[in-house]
């Protein structure tokens, strides 16, 4: 199953200081990266330095530190446009993809979209893609639409055209990648068939940007939203890709510091597009973090990654498939490493304690997208994910813990 493939898992693995461990007596096998991935050493140690002598608040200061912190937070933006191969100008920091997709919501949803327009999403959406366009929808009588999918997985294109050209689109807001079931969504296409219809396209790219390559110029979408934390960086650092023209059209998101151009009492007059929409002070420890992640995953090779959790992902399913009982969640083709599943005599919140008692850490609930749950006829899955440093031995821990936990609650 791919054993043998030059990529050398053992030596990723000794970048993450987490695997030192052992849980409950065995080694840690954390299959969760979906929900948050681990962080590498080179990670923790260039935020530890910059704190420890580089730091400062940014953008105000003309003293050395300050300088220095100011350096290494707009260096950052220039590295997640690198990474997207966008502008530098069309990067705003936000303290998440939640925060990236409320931005939208609140600026390009309520001030410049057209009232009275529909805003389409998917069946297997995140809550974070879900709830700020059903609060727009509400606040605006605005209709919301969402595109079905098959059991496998796969959007109903054919709804989707025929939506576009009967109903009167303002905003296409889609997950690139299923955070429960892995499907790669073919955005390229969708995007193309709204802009036909004049309609802008903003992407959920948290589970995608972690599995490979993401170019927005070559899918010409409008918005774009990720998150720092799965993709081995921080917590409380989100990316927000938007096309110059459309950041220009939108108003401020929050008031306060750094977002302004002059300050009255008469009136205020706000910053250019990135800084406009990063009021206060930011996540400036954190984007020194995202450097080094991004650095790492470049270094490693997102190609190299890809085709590894492919080989542990299709280990994963052929041993699913030969387990009695257990129901797999999609099985779109060309998915991401990520598989959901459910027994319908064990729920997956008694599974989940069980495995973590063998070191296995899993997620288990409704991941954040209960429409899509309600959809399968499921409460919750239980949903083990794949990353860089995830191995075959892993897989045959997860299955071995299956094996014991379907003895104690068989």
């Amino acid at each position: 199953m791919g054993h043998n493939s030059p990529y050398d898992v053992q030596a990723i693995r000794a970048d993450f200081p987490v695997f030192e461990q052992s849980i409950n007596g065995r080694p840690l096998a954390y299959l969760d990266s979906a929900a948050s991935a681990q962080k590498p050493r080179q990670v923790i140690e260039a935020m530890t330095e910059f704190m420890r002598r580089d730091y400062a608040n940014v953008h105000r200061g003309l003293h050395t530190l300050s300088m220095r912190s100011t350096d290494a937070y707009e260096a950052a933006r220039v590295r997640a446009a690198q990474f997207l191969n966008a502008g530098e100008r069309e990067i705003v920091f936000t303290k998440g993809a939640t925060e990236a997709i409320n931005l939208v919501a609140a600026t390009f949803g309520r001030h410049v979209m057209a009232p009275g327009k529909a805003i389409m999403i998917s069946a297997m959406e995140h809550h974070a893609n879900i709830v700020p366009w059903q609060m727009l929808a509400q606040e605006r009588s605005l209709e919301l639409l969402v595109i079905p999918h098959d059991d496998a997985g796969v959007l109903d294109l054919a709804w989707y055209e025929q939506q576009l050209a009967n109903k009167d689109v303002g905003l296409v807001a889609v997950a690139h990648v299923s955070n429960v079931m892995g499907t790669v969504n073919p955005v390229k296409d969708m995007i193309a068939k709204a802009h036909a219809r004049g309609v802008p396209v903003l992407l959920d790219a948290c589970q995608s940007v972690t599995h490979f390559q993401v170019d927005v110029k070559d899918l010409d979408v409008d918005f774009l939203a990720f998150s720092a934390h799965k993709l081995y960086g921080p917590t409380g650092l989100g990316v927000l890709y938007g096309k110059a023209e459309h950041l220009a059209a939108m108003p401020p998101y929050q008031g306060g510091g750094d977002m302004i151009d002059q300050v009255r009492f008469t009136g205020t007059t706000f910053a250019e597009p990135p800084l406009r929409f990063e009021a206060g002070t930011p996540a400036i420890i954190e984007t020194v973090g995202l450097t080094a992640a991004l650095d790492w995953v470049a270094q490693v090779g997102m190609d190299k990654i890809a085709e590894h959790e492919a080989a542990v992902l299709a280990y994963a399913t052929h041993k699913a498939q030969a387990f009695e009982g257990m129901e797999l969640i999609g099985q779109a083709p060309g998915k991401v490493s990520v598989l959901s599943f459910h027994f319908k005599d064990m729920h997956a919140h008694d599974l989940s304690t069980i495995l973590d008692q063998y070191g296995v850490a899993v997620r288990a609930g409704h991941h954040c997208a209960q429409p899509l749950m309600e959809r399968f006829g499921v409460t919750a899955t239980a949903r083990a994910s794949f990353a860089a440093y995830s191995t075959f031995e892993e897989v045959d821990q997860l299955f071995d813990a299956l094996a014991l936990a379907r003895e104690m609650l068989g």
